[in-house]
């Protein structure tokens, strides 16, 4: 069998490392943000993809003031 290179960690492992949940972790993967590497059927990340992992401000953006007419 062949060994895994130290810096691919399991969901688990980077739920652990992040602070989340495991479904956070899997959240991420599905939406793009992280990307899995499969080995022998599992679905592994790199620690270094994890450890730099930012996440976005999210949300919605703000709307943008109005301006008022005839104002000078």
């Amino acid at each position: 069998m062949k060994e895994i290179p130290k810096d691919l960690i399991t969901q688990s492992e980077a739920a652990k490392l992040r602070g989340v949940s495991t479904a956070a972790i899997s959240d991420l993967i599905k939406r793009g943000r992280l990307h899995p590497i499969e080995v022998a059927g599992k679905r592994l990340l790199r620690r270094s993809e994890v450890v730099s992992f930012k996440p976005s401000k999210g949300g919605r953006p703000p709307k943008k003031k109005a301006t008022k007419k005839g104002a000078k």
